[in-house]
């Protein structure tokens, strides 16, 4: 499985000012079914760890703070 470039070069993107994963909240890495969400330890928010999206949205869907945002691109939608 490759590794994601960058925290933002990939289809899931995390807005660190909403994101709450430093209070405890892992709701996007739990709805994930492929397990490419991770919390980043050093600053304890959320980011995608592996560039293997499906496009499927439940991180989206379930974040409390509407943090995560599922970038599909124009052919998927």
């Amino acid at each position: 499985m490759p590794l994601a470039q960058t925290k933002t070069s990939v289809p899931v993107i995390v807005d660190n000012e909403k994101c709450i994963a430093d209070k405890g909240c892992t709701v996007c890495v739990d709805v994930c079914p492929l397990d490419v969400l991770a919390i980043d330890l050093l600053i304890n928010k959320a980011y995608m760890k592996y560039d293997e999206c499906w496009y499927c949205t439940p991180c989206e869907a379930d974040c409390p703070t509407g943090a995560v945002t599922v970038n599909i691109p124009y052919l998927l939608r």
